[in-house]
């Protein structure tokens, strides 16, 4: 009775524990989230207080209980918002979709290709992951100046069709798919390119979506470069329209129309994330698995 009694008081203490532990970690990840939302819904909450209430408030307020969409309608009106949307839209897709192909290629090369030489190339690759991005955005300045591609659609995208860092991650995944099932592909005939097609792109899809939407977020969040090789409008992407509205726009003491317009430049990146965030977890986790 007594041992009976003791094992009944062990499992109770390890699920109080158990419990203790859970409310713990419950508790510590509401209040990181809260931390980590709290920028955003600061930013819409600004957005949607008119410039006198903004102004008059001395001490900041958590809500506001006269809310406007003013300051969406100003965005569109100060800059032609739309035509950087409609730019920011054919950077981002033709970017992306060079890129994929680009990085496809080199993947599938360095990782089913046996070629003279194919570990130290990709040694070099790697290494160059370790230059500051500093001087690379320097030469490709230059290197795109000296072609007279300022002001281009083609200078804004030649510089981001591939990442070393990607190429990484797909050769990984690739090495990941059985090399008996290449083998027998090559016994049967089938080519590099239709084996690529037909059997590693569907295997690899996770890493492939991810890797897509994971550029789709970099170029539609791309400031540096687009800033410093446009200066006309025309080309202006939906980052640099946040800069003019400051400069051009509003000014710098408007700041419920500037976050008004920093939401709506953030509402398809989130939307894009919601969507298929599972994806991007299950790509990320696949393609950092050997084995």
């Amino acid at each position: 009775m007594d041992k009976k009694q003791s094992y009944n008081e062990t499992i109770q203490n390890t699920r109080r524990k158990k419990l203790l532990g859970n409310i713990f970690l419950y508790f510590f990840l509401t209040l990181w989230a809260l931390i980590v939302l709290f920028p955003f819904y600061w930013m819409i909450l600004t957005s949607v207080k008119s410039y006198g209430s903004y102004n008059s408030e001395y001490i900041p307020r958590f809500f506001t209980a006269t809310p406007t969409m003013e300051n969406y309608f100003d965005a569109f009106k100060a800059v032609p918002l739309g035509r950087y949307f409609f730019n920011t839209i054919i950077f981002t897709l033709l970017t992306t979709g060079i890129m994929m192909v680009v990085i496809i290629l080199a993947a599938y090369a360095f990782a089913r290709i046996d070629f003279k030489g194919r570990s130290v190339l990709f040694a070099f690759f790697l290494s160059l992951m370790m230059i500051p991005n500093e001087l690379v955005i320097i030469t490709n300045y230059v290197t795109i100046t000296n072609l007279d591609l300022r002001n281009t659609f083609t200078g804004l995208i030649l510089p981001s069709v591939t990442s070393i860092f990607y190429i990484y991650l797909l050769k990984e995944n690739f090495e990941q798919i059985p090399e008996e099932l290449y083998k027998a592909a090559k016994v049967d005939g089938t080519s590099d390119l239709k084996y690529l097609i037909k059997v590693m792109l569907p295997i690899s899809q996770p890493t492939i979506v991810t890797i897509a939407i994971l550029k789709v977020i970099e170029c539609w969040n791309s400031y540096v470069w687009p800033r410093l090789i446009t200066d006309d409008q025309n080309y202006f992407l939906v980052s640099n329209g946040i800069q003019e509205i400051r400069e051009n726009g509003f000014g710098r003491e408007n700041i419920p129309a500037m976050m008004a317009a920093v939401v709506v430049i953030s509402v398809p990146l989130i939307v894009i994330f919601l969507i298929f965030h599972k994806k991007i977890m299950a790509g990320v986790s696949r393609g950092g698995i050997k084995g």
